[in-house]
Formats: C-alpha cells, sequence, structure tokens
C-alpha cells in the first residue's frame, strides 16, 4: 500500500502544478526522509480569504498567509499498529499569494509553491524554524530536496531567514 493523498483544488482557484506532481513532490519527501509507513495527506488550494479564515483559527492570525500545516500522527508513533497508514496531516496553500511572494524572492509562481509544498511536508515530518539553527536545518534540507524536483528551471538557494518567525 503506498501513500495516499486527497487534493482539494477551491473553486476558481488556479494551481500553479497539477495534482500528480502534488503527489510526486510528497512521495519524494517522505521517501527522501526515509519514511517507509504509508501516509495520509491532505493538501488543499484555497483562496486568500478561505486561508486568513484558516490562519485565523489555527495561530490565531487574522490574515492570510502562503501556507499552514497541520500534523496529525508521525510515521515512527509507537502506537501505529505495524503497516498501519499513518494519518500525517493537512497542507494549505493559497497560490494568489504565493505568487505575489513569489515576485519579491524573483522565483516563479511554480518554483514557490514547489517550495512551499516541501516546506508544509517537512512541517508534518516534525521540522520546525522557530530557532535560527531549526531554520537553517530546514532551509538546507529544503535545498537537498528541491535540488531533485522535477523542475522547469534550477529553483536556486532558499533565501536564509525566509521562514523564520514566520508559518
Amino acid at each position: 500500500m503506498g501513500n495516499s493523498y486527497d487534493i482539494m483544488l477551491e473553486e476558481g482557484v488556479a494551481c500553479p502544478v497539477g495534482e500528480d506532481e502534488i503527489r510526486e513532490d510528497c512521495d519524494f519527501v517522505l521517501a527522501s526522509e526515509g519514511v517507509e509507513r504509508p501516509c495520509m495527506v491532505s493538501v488543499s488550494v484555497v483562496g486568500d480569504e478561505r486561508m486568513r479564515e484558516l490562519n485565523a483559527e489555527w495561530r490565531d492570525q487574522d490574515r492570510a498567509t502562503d501556507v499552514l500545516s497541520l500534523e496529525c500522527e508521525r510515521p515512527d508513533d509507537e502506537d501505529l499498529a505495524p503497516g498501519e497508514p499513518c494519518e500525517l496531516g493537512d497542507i494549505v496553500l493559497a497560490p494568489a499569494y504565493i505568487e505575489r511572494q513569489a515576485k519579491g524572492f524573483g522565483t516563479t509562481p511554480a518554483d514557490e509553491f514547489r517550495l512551499l509544498l516541501v516546506h508544509g511536508m517537512l512541517h508534518l515530518l516534525g521540522y520546525d524554524h522557530l530557532e535560527d539553527d531549526e531554520a537553517e536545518a530546514m532551509e538546507a534540507r529544503e535545498d537537498e530536496l528541491l535540488a531533485h524536483i522535477r523542475t522547469d528551471r534550477a529553483i536556486d538557494h532558499v533565501t536564509l531567514t525566509r521562514h523564520r518567525g514566520g508559518e
């Protein structure tokens, strides 16, 4: 049994990458992180207003953001029976917000989306960026993973301090 993905595209919201690529990129992150247990991941692609609502609900921040990651279970949880799928969690992405952000970082909306998808997956796997050393480790891992993900062009190094204090 492989990983399973529930991908939801909010009506009227354009996603800069296809659903197959979302699955492939998530599979790649899980395999690269050595996750052998089948995982279930929900990926929602929403507009800025829905993202604002979710950010207010889950983080008490009444504003839109680029990505939210909501962890459920960990693949190494000893309470999961052998072979039982892990409900890893939910990733929510806001393409319009991401597109505006991409311009500031000099990337394409698709590359920025890929970065934030990887970023969200790493959060679900326990990575964080609240402290400088955690941020540097997470950004370095993002760089490594993005260097191998299928893209139209190479993704430059993740800007250091990009996510510190953010999501």
